[in-house]
């Protein structure tokens, strides 16, 4: 049984604020090892797919997204 992908949403750093990033609000999912686990990096990075394609961002500046199923309970 395998458990639904987290959501998260992308509030930017400080240099992605500063270019006006289009990934800032973003939602994202994480990219997952082979053994369910997020990719992680040595410095909190995160490795997350966005709908433009997968990149490396921040982990801190992620926040969980509450899955619509519970929403509408």
């Amino acid at each position: 049984m395998s458990a639904p992908l987290t959501t998260y949403r992308y509030l930017g750093d400080r240099l992605s604020r500063l270019m006006a990033s289009g990934l800032i609000g973003q939602l994202c999912q994480p990219v997952l090892d082979s053994r369910g686990k997020c990719i992680r990096g040595r410095n909190g990075s995160m490795l997350v797919r966005f709908a433009s394609g997968p990149a490396v961002v921040l982990g801190r500046q992620l926040r969980k997204v509450a899955p619509a199923s519970k929403l509408d309970e």
